[in-house]
Formats: C-alpha cells, structure tokens, sequence
C-alpha cells in the first residue's frame, strides 16, 4: 500500500512537472519571436544607411549619426531598465516598449526627415535596451535554468537569422520590379515617391503591434529571480565599477559591438564607392551575407569551445579578423564580396567569449555586471560614427581601417583576462596509465 501511495504521488509530480513545462513553453516561443523582432529592426539600418545618405543629402560623419542615435540609447537606458525591470511587470515593460516602437514608427513615416528620423531611431534604441533586459530572465525562467545555455544560442541563432532574413524585405520594397506586387505597391503608396526604404517603418509599426497584442494575451509565469540575477541598489554598481576588470570588460563589449555595427553599417557604402556596386542589391545582399555568416559562424564557436580554451579562440578569431578586415578594404571587388562576409564568421564568437569572461571574472552581482556590460553595446553608436568622421576627412578606406584599433584591443584580452572560471573543455584523448 505504501508502494502505491509513493508511486501515485510520483505520478503526480511529474505530471504537475509536465504541465508546468508545458505552461511555460510558450513564453520561450515569445522570446525568440522577441528576439528576432529585435534583430530585424535593429540591423535593417546596415542596408539602407546609403540609401539614407542619399535621400537626404548627408555626409559621412552625419550618416554616422544615425547609427549614434540608434545605439547610444542603450547606454543611456541599460541601467534604468535593469531599475524598471524589478518595479514593473514584465507584461507592463514588453507592452510599454512595442507601443512605444509603434508610436516611433508611424511618427516617422508621417513625417520623414533626418531629425525625425534620428529621434525614431533613439526612441527605438531605448526600446530595445528595455525588452534585452526583461526577456534574459523570462527566457532562463519559461525555459528551465538547465536549459538556459542552450536556449540562449537559439535566441542568438533567432538573432542571427533576422539580421540575414531584414536585407531582403529592403530589396523587396524598394525595388522597381517589385513595386507592381500588390502589397509592395500599397505599402509604397503611405510614402513619399523618393523615399520608397520609408515603408519598412510601416512593417516595423505593423510588427510591434502584432506582438503588442500578443504580450497583452499571454499568460506569464511567476518566478523568483536568483540573488546573483537581481539587478542590485546603486551601491553594486559602484562596487562593481572599482573593479578594473569591469570596466576592461566594459570596455571589450564597447570594442566588439562597435566594429560589428562599424564594419556592417559601411559595407554597402564602401561597396558603393570604391567598387561601383549597386547598394540596393549587391550592397544589401553583401550585408545580408555579413549577418548569414555570423549566425554559422556561432555554430563553429559553440564546437570549438567545447575543445579549447576561450581565451585562445579569441586570440585566434581576432588575428584572422583583423588579416581578412585589411583584405576586404584593400583588395579588389571580387575579394570584398567575399571579405566582408567572412568577417562576420570569424566575429562571431568574440561577443560570448568577452560577456563570459567579464562575468567569470567577479565573485558577485552578475546581475549589475551585466547591465553594465550591456551599456557597452553603445560602442554601436561611437565606432560607425568616428569611421564617418575619419571618412569625410580622409577616405572610408582609412576610417574602416580604425577598426583595427578595437580589435587589437579585443586582441588583448586573450592575454590578461584571468577568469575565476574556465570554459569546460573536452578532452579528445583519454590519458594512458603511466
């Protein structure tokens, strides 16, 4: 009898385990449709920025801006999110921000100007600063900590594939030939003639109202954030930033996300005026190229961690990086149309390895650490801004070429970074008895 009492109860939890898993499920699938909304949005800029450039008559350095505008935003708003995240409700946080991303979209498609346009991007920015730091936890909560690292390379493989999938509804919508499909041709009719790239900004408005919706009929789970996960008081953060390995990892995301942004942004403008090369087409499908081959590029990572120390990829990635970066601004356009794609294979592993280290290098308050290795990603909005810059005074070649500075820095922290943790290796040959 007692047997039975035991199996019955048995039967029981792990049916309650069951349907609580599968209650939960579906938030994992809000993740990652968040995640790739994120990545669609954010990345698209790559593809139209000469289009941009041109349509309102702008030079480097104020083309430069736009991606500024964009990524400055989470600098300015990674640590008030991390505040927000632990007054409000996540369902508050994701509904605020889609509205918001709404309310930016449409305000530019009704009034398409450069400043218009550089405020649409802020206020997009800010957005997706709030929904990087609520979903993290929603996703190790909805998916099971022990499913957390595995969970969090889909969503990086969701990412991926958004920023590879958004060139080609640019060259949907702006090219001639697709103008006489019906949705093309309506979607093109809510904007100026001139300005055919302004109608994304009706699919992005269109898109975040979809999930606005969504957010607000979906069932949420409670859970209860780990101390280590907790965003922290000020006073963390200004333990944390006594630490000089936080601000060197700071400072490595900086680094990282500004060449990725820095080396994206450019490659359709770069293509354009040394190569001749249409930015519509070849240009878009370049970029799109760029983002494919960082997606694979993460799969070879995952392997390849699993085999040596991370701190020896690094070193290797950043040597190959910077070899095939000065192949891609110097060859000719057969080279680049193959270079530049490459480089997004060979960056693909550096933004884990750096968030790893950085986390693996403090004993405490993961939570604040990576809000502040999160406010790094304003390296987005610096480095394509100072290649403009150095563009408008010199040429694009030299501007590009200043991302090798970032990446010697990159390049560094292979050497001194001493992480309290280790990547767990395997090892291919077992040891002989001696």
């Amino acid at each position: 009898m007692a047997v039975l009492n035991c199996c019955t109860k048995f039967k029981k939890t792990l049916m309650t385990e069951l349907t609580k898993a599968r209650r939960h499920y579906h938030i994992v699938v809000l993740v990652l449709v968040v995640f790739f909304a994120i990545s669609f949005i954010t990345n698209i800029l790559n593809s139209i920025i000469v289009d941009v450039k041109e349509s309102f008559d702008l030079s480097l350095a104020l083309t430069g801006l736009l991606p500024f505008s964009f990524f400055i935003a989470y600098g300015v708003m990674s640590i008030p999110a991390g505040f927000l995240s632990e007054k409000y409700s996540d369902r508050s946080l994701l509904s605020i921000s889609f509205l918001l991303m709404v309310a930016a979209s449409l305000l530019f498609v009704i009034f398409p100007g450069y400043l218009v346009f550089s405020l649409t991007l802020f206020c997009l920015g800010c957005c997706m600063a709030i929904l990087q730091v609520v979903i993290n936890p929603m996703l190790r909560a909805a998916g099971g900590e022990e499913h957390f690292a595995f969970n969090s390379v889909l969503a990086q493989l969701v990412f991926g594939l958004a920023s590879f999938a958004s060139p080609y509804l640019y060259i949907y919508l702006v090219n001639d030939g697709a103008a006489q499909t019906g949705l093309s041709e309506l979607l093109r009719s809510f904007v100026p003639t001139e300005l055919p790239w302004v109608s994304l900004y009706i699919v992005f408005a269109l898109l975040a109202l979809v999930l606005f919706l969504v957010v607000r009929f979906t069932r949420y789970p409670s859970y209860q954030k780990k101390e280590s996960e907790k965003t922290g008081d000020s006073q963390s953060y200004f333990g944390l930033l006594k630490n000089k390995y936080t601000l060197l990892f700071f400072f490595g995301i900086f680094c990282y996300v500004g060449t990725e942004q820095g080396i994206g942004n450019w490659i359709s403008q770069f293509l354009s005026e040394y190569h001749g090369l249409d930015a519509q087409t070849t240009g878009a499908n370049t970029v799109s190229y760029f983002w494919g081959m960082l997606t694979a590029g993460c799969l070879l990572g995952l392997l390849l961690l699993r085999l040596m120390d991370s701190r020896k990829l690094l070193i290797g990635a950043t040597l190959i990086t910077m070899g095939c970066l000065i192949v891609a601004i110097m060859g000719t356009s057969e080279v680049a149309l193959m270079a530049f794609p490459l480089l997004g294979f060979f960056i693909s592993v550096m933004w884990s390895i750096i968030f790893s280290l950085g986390l693996n290098s403090v004993r405490s308050n993961h939570g604040s650490l990576s809000g502040i290795l999160c406010t790094g990603i304003a390296g987005g909005a610096i480095m394509p801004l100072i290649v403009g810059l150095i563009g408008d005074h010199f040429s694009l070649k030299i501007g590009m070429a200043f991302l090798l500075l970032p990446l010697l820095f990159i390049l560094s922290i292979g050497f001194w970074a001493k992480p309290l943790v280790g990547n767990r290796t395997i090892q291919l040959k077992k040891k002989t008895d001696e």
